[in-house]
C-alpha cells in the first residue's frame, strides 16, 4: 500500500509540468484568437487603413515582414518584442538548469 501512495505523489509531481504547459498553451491560443478577431472588427469598421507587422523566426533568423502606411512602426514592435521573448526564454533557461544542477 505504500508503494502505491508514492507512485500517485510521483505521478502527480511529473504530470504538473504538463498541466502548466497545457494551460499556458490554451491561454496563448485564446490571446491569439482573440488578437484575430480584434483585427477583423477593426478592418470591417475601418477598412481605409489597415497595418500589420510581423516577425517570423525561421530557427534563429527573423524576418521581419509589414504591410499598411505604418508598417515601419509595426516591424519595429514586433521586433522589439521578439527581442524580448528571445531573453525571456534565456533567463528562463538559464534559471531551470541551475534549479535542476
Amino acid at each position: 500500500m505504500v508503494n502505491s501512495e508514492n507512485t500517485t505523489g510521483r505521478e502527480d509531481a511529473e504530470s504538473e509540468p504538463f498541466k502548466n504547459f497545457l494551460l499556458l498553451f490554451i491561454i496563448g491560443f485564446l490571446i491569439i484568437f482573440a488578437g484575430i478577431i480584434i483585427l477583423v472588427v477593426g478592418a470591417a469598421l475601418y477598412g481605409d487603413s489597415t497595418n500589420f507587422g510581423a516577425v517570423i523566426f525561421l530557427w534563429f533568423i527573423p524576418i521581419a515582414v509589414g504591410v499598411g502606411p505604418e508598417s515601419a512602426v509595426m516591424i519595429l514592435i514586433a521586433i522589439i518584442l521578439a527581442v524580448l521573448s528571445i531573453i525571456v526564454f534565456l533567463i528562463t533557461r538559464r534559471r531551470l538548469k541551475k534549479a535542476s544542477i
